[in-house]
């Protein structure tokens, strides 16, 4: 026999919690089942000790808890961030339900099953709120590796000291590639970072942090038909960072201050990394970003007749000085660690219903699928860019429960 409820919300993230707030606001019932067992799981395990938001502070925006610190331009640090979850929870008396571990959901007779590890609930909703970071990326090849190396994902580095005398090779150039190479190399080890496609931005421009910037744009709100391919709904984000009070990320800088660069790693085979020929290509595609991303603001500021102070960024050329080293021994290099910081593989095959593209991602109208009473929130481009971050997860939050409540018999 299984339990009835209107809406089970499946996932206890940000936007799981962004839409039981305005459900519980309308005095709507529904459950919110969460894997972990305690609040903020993606910061509080999945990040390591010295994280921060790369967003500013002004950009936490849960719905009834905004961010209003004294510090709108900071950036919070990982145990703030788990703990502004934990008083969210409490402060609105959400329905959390921890450990509860989805294995399911089905289309049942005027609704759903939702078959979980405690039991099975009918629900005439189902509000999925998973995210996209399900399954770290790690090679296959990775398991051919020597049981010496260390390898771990960048979810699982917490800090310097816990890995093993010896260099440290990155894989994955994107902000937490970056930030952890950063880390590790101003903490006096010998760093190896394979470079990969994602783009730099800075961090301030002309007197205001660049997400201001994007944001009052409306860069932020393009919409998905603006993309260039479908496959750019999962670019990295670019190269920056909120760690010690924000401060750009550069990898000429990196190969100034004596980190190695490589291309992309293609395969390791015994002990010896195989890498493409392609350091000089990603270098040129970071500086691009980073000079879009410049031209569109100065475009903005010029357009509304924006005060704005002028501004020139550091224009450093080194890492095209770099060899292009196509093979490398770990041994020779003296690498103990691997760090497989490529990012995440998303998953959404709990749900048993053919709405998915062929890249596995949900289709629907703003979040809303094709079956009734189905929804999707916290991923980007559901509507816009922004629909995946903590500055526009309420808003859509807003918007699927709208349609929820609407939805829901009485």
């Amino acid at each position: 026999m299984s339990d009835q409820y209107n809406t089970v919300v499946i996932g206890g993230g940000q936007s799981g919690l962004s839409v039981s707030y305005y459900l519980k606001q309308r005095s709507r019932d529904h459950l919110v089942f969460e894997k972990a067992t305690k609040p903020g799981n993606a910061w509080r395990n999945d990040r390591w000790d010295s994280f921060t938001l790369n967003t500013p502070n002004w950009t936490f925006r849960l719905p009834g808890a905004e961010y209003d610190g004294p510090d709108p331009n900071g950036f919070m640090p990982r145990d703030e961030i788990v703990t502004c979850f934990e008083q969210y929870i409490d402060r609105f008396a959400l329905p959390v339900h921890f450990g509860m571990n989805v294995l399911g959901v089905e289309h049942a007779h005027q609704g759903y099953l939702v078959s979980t590890d405690h039991g099975s609930y009918l629900a005439e909703h189902v509000v999925i709120a998973t995210g996209l970071f399900q399954q770290p990326k790690i090679p296959a090849y990775s398991a051919d590796l020597h049981g010496s190396i260390l390898q771990i994902h960048s979810g699982q580095y917490r800090n310097p000291a816990g890995l093993p005398p010896g260099a440290v090779l990155v894989v994955g150039s994107g902000q937490s590639g970056c930030q952890i190479a950063e880390e590790l190399y101003q903490a006096g080890r010998k760093v190896y970072l394979s470079v990969g496609s994602a783009g730099r931005a800075p961090r301030r421009y002309r007197g205001r942090d660049i997400f201001e910037w994007l944001n009052l744009s409306g860069f932020l709100d393009r919409s998905p038909d603006k993309l260039p391919s479908p496959q750019a709904r999962f670019a990295g984000n670019p190269q920056l960072s909120g760690n010690n009070g924000g401060h750009d990320l550069n990898l000429h800088q990196f190969y100034r201050d004596g980190v190695v660069l490589l291309g992309r790693l293609q395969g390791i085979e015994n002990g010896f990394l195989s890498l493409a020929p392609d350091l000089k290509e990603n270098l040129t595609k970071a500086d691009k970003l980073e000079s879009e991303i410049v031209n569109l603001v100065d475009g903005y500021i010029a357009e509304h007749g924006i005060d704005a102070p002028e501004d020139h960024l550091l224009s450093i050329q080194d890492g095209f000085a770099a060899e292009e080293i196509q093979t490398l021994g770990m041994d020779e290099a003296n690498i103990t660690t691997i760090i497989w910081a490529a990012g995440y593989r998303f998953d959404f095959s709990l749900v048993k219903l053919p709405i998915f593209d062929e890249a596995g991602y949900p289709q629907t109208e703003r979040g809303i699928a094709h079956y009734p009473g189905l929804y999707f929130v916290g991923l980007p481009w559901l509507i816009s860019q922004k629909t995946g971050l903590l500055l526009g997860v309420g808003e859509h939050a807003a918007h699927i429960a709208e349609h929820v409540c609407s939805q829901i018999s009485h």
